[in-house]
């Protein structure tokens, strides 16, 4: 979604007349706002008690890593599992690869079975809360709760960890000793259900206001320092100004230096944590905090009987580009031609399509229970190359009213070039001919609810 588009629905989203009836025993509060926090590294809260005991004990541990493109990096992730290994008397360690750039909570409650779930994982690090930024805090309310309901009545002895990741432009709020909005949305969430948190955030806004980092910067010329000027345990690269280079964007860590440094705190923290809590399960869970959160949400695969496709439509296989990139992600891919439609309904309260934007992709046409139709571009200034996404249909209705969600691809072409950025307009202007097409590339719908097959 276009990130400007994005931020004036998280703040309609959020100022809204949405639902915020909370069940009884829920705590009593605001849901649609959110009291902004002071900066913490850590808080313990119930610890990660299962992870820990089977990870001294030599079996095989399982750590899925649920985020965005911060953890799809080769950085903290492959960094921490190695750290894991270590402390293991067998090494035997694997990863849940479940991270997508540019893509947050919501997303992510969807694809929770798909990329997470069915892998039985031990420990869930969950890392959404840079690309949350422009979220609305009710609707984080309902992803992240819902994350955390549905690992826990799936694989109620997983733990859970909230991990922070920051940008540069979080940097002056963080000198203050505070946190971002989404961080703060996420820590109630932790209180209620006593996940513990790890910020990255603390320590490099203490790095950048002692001049010992710079957030955006050039990663040549680098040398290895002592790290114990840095409250570091392993030595780190510094510029050749002397300070840590900690990105080029000021948003993705080098691997040798932002994300050690985030390797470094996690360490740290773990340490601690393992203290922490008692083995069993996190079950039986307490009332939800928002009634309509997000704990049954799920993708229904496009070969489902109950979804009605006609027109120029084909299934690819999913060792095929652009469909690979639905591969682990997506029970299938199907492409639609213009003049496709697709038709399907559903009870429930929210749907969405799983879908790539792209060079090639053009523009959908839906309607929801007879009302007006609407467009979605599947097409925004980042689009040079295809990326998985999520683009949401029908949202806040009835949950046990029947919908009925009818999807057309129109024959119309965007003006591709404009909406590029800038900086991307050349890449067009080299290849013309690769932005023709107007297709759409579906892989899932995704639904809080369930598809009715008539």
């Amino acid at each position: 979604m276009n990130r400007k588009i994005a931020l004036i629905l998280g703040m309609a989203v959020g100022f809204g007349g949405l639902p915020a009836d909370l069940p009884a025993g829920a705590p009593a509060r605001d849901l649609k706002t959110v009291e902004i926090r002071n900066a913490e590294e850590l808080n313990i809260r119930g610890g990660v008690p299962n992870f820990w005991k089977k990870l001294r004990s030599g079996e095989m541990v399982r750590i899925a890593y649920f985020g965005g493109s911060i953890t799809a990096q080769n950085g903290w992730r492959p960094q921490s599992l190695e750290y894991f290994r270590s402390l293991s008397p067998t090494g035997k360690a694997e990863q849940i690869h479940a991270a997508i750039g540019g893509t947050g909570s919501e997303l992510g409650a969807f694809r929770l079975e798909q990329d997470v779930l069915r892998h039985k994982p031990d420990l869930v690090f969950v890392e959404f809360a840079v690309n949350d930024g422009a979220t609305a805090p009710y609707r984080i309310r309902q992803a992240m709760e819902g994350i955390v309901r549905h690992i826990w009545k799936t694989l109620p002895e997983t733990d859970i960890c909230f991990v922070y990741t920051l940008t540069e432009k979080h940097i002056p709020d963080l000198l203050k000793g505070k946190t971002k909005r989404s961080t703060s949305t996420m820590e109630e969430i932790a209180d209620y259900y006593g996940i513990p948190s790890v910020s990255f955030e603390v320590e490099i806004a203490r790095l950048v206001k002692e001049g010992k980092l710079t957030m955006k910067s050039s990663d040549q010329g680098l040398v290895r320092v002592s790290g114990d000027a840095l409250n570091l345990t392993s030595d780190i690269s510094v510029g050749p100004d002397g300070k840590i280079p900690f990105s080029r964007d000021g948003v993705h860590p080098y691997p040798n230096t932002g994300h050690v440094i985030y390797t470094e705190i996690l360490k740290r923290s773990f340490e601690k944590i393992s203290k922490a809590g008692k083995p069993g399960p996190h079950t039986p869970l307490p009332a939800p905090m928002v009634k309509d959160n997000f704990e049954h949400a799920g993708m229904v695969p496009p070969d489902h009987p109950g979804i009605r496709f006609s027109g120029p439509t084909g299934k690819l296989p999913l060792e095929k580009a652009p469909a690979n990139l639905f591969r682990n992600r997506a029970p299938g891919c199907v492409k639609l031609s213009p003049g496709a439609e697709f038709e399907f309904k559903f009870r429930g309260s929210k749907a969405c399509l799983y879908i790539l934007l792209g060079p090639g992709c053009g523009v959908l046409e839906v309607s929801v229970d007879g009302k007006k139709p609407f467009k979605r571009k599947l097409f925004d200034p980042y689009c040079t190359y295809y990326r998985l996404s999520s683009s949401s249909i029908a949202d806040f209705l009835n949950p046990k009213a029947v919908h009925t969600v009818k999807v057309r691809l129109l024959n119309e072409t965007p003006d591709k070039r404009s909406i590029l950025f800038e900086r991307n307009r050349p890449n067009y202007d080299k290849n013309p001919e690769r932005y023709k097409p107007i297709d759409a590339y579906l892989g899932a719908i995704l639904l809080v609810g369930e598809i009715v097959s008539e």
